[in-house]
């Protein structure tokens, strides 16, 4: 085991269950099927320069934490086929169901990661994303598991070094006070500027935003945008 491992399988986890109901075959199926390529991070190299990840040439890639069943990475993918998303999700049945939509919607420039994202991010090459979204990540409600929360220092320090100069983080979640734990985790950070001008920018879901089958169970607390600064101040 490499120290990298090590400090990998001592972090604290960070999302909820890995497997809900049992899968119907035709899921099942689908999983084996794609087994060997949900593991992104057995292509180290890959993960450094990730647009090497996708079969064409795309302009840009995004990074997707926590899609859940796919919709809002299906949208993105269909509306934006010069770009490459990688989507990770801890999830089985969440990766089962987004496969099945990739799959119905015949699209090539979607990679799936199963499992944890922070194991994607140490492998990214610095600055080679242009946006990443955080969808509704486990709000840890009790206070001694605060520390769980995916909003922190680290991860933070993490996401700035994979955004490219000017690139987007954008964070949706339900929980009222998640949202202002993010707002001032991202500006203890202070790589970070909010784009919001009115009450508006934050409260409404933008057009270019879709809402995703987690968000049809629950009133969005806010969706929130940030602009990478060229380094911390």
């Amino acid at each position: 085991m490499t120290c990298r491992d090590k400090t990998r399988n001592d972090r604290l986890k960070l999302y909820g269950r890995r497997v809900g109901p049992k899968l119907r075959p035709a899921q099942a199926a689908r999983i084996e099927a794609a087994r060997a390529g949900l593991n992104l991070t057995a292509h180290p190299d890959l993960l450094a320069q990730p647009h090497r990840l996708f079969a064409r040439d795309c302009r840009a890639v995004w990074l997707e934490i926590g899609g859940g069943g796919g919709e809002h990475l299906v949208w993105q993918a269909e509306h934006h086929p010069d770009v490459g998303l990688i989507g990770c999700e801890a999830f089985l049945n969440g990766v089962a169901r987004t496969l099945a939509a990739i799959e119905r919607e015949g699209l090539a420039n979607i990679r799936l990661h199963h499992g944890d994202a922070r194991d994607v991010l140490d492998l990214l090459g610095e600055r080679c994303l242009e946006r990443i979204f955080l969808l509704y990540p486990d709000p840890w409600p009790k206070r001694r598991h605060w520390k769980r929360r995916f909003v922190n220092a680290q991860n933070l320090a993490s996401l700035h070094r994979v955004l490219c100069p000017g690139g987007e983080l954008r964070i949706a979640s339900d929980i009222t006070d998640y949202i202002a734990w993010t707002l001032i985790e991202l500006h203890r950070h202070g790589g970070f500027e909010w784009c919001a001008d009115s009450a508006s920018d934050w409260r409404e879901r933008p057009a270019d935003w879709p809402s995703t089958r987690y968000e049809e169970k629950a009133i969005a607390a806010g969706y929130l945008s940030f602009r990478r600064l060229p380094s911390p101040t």
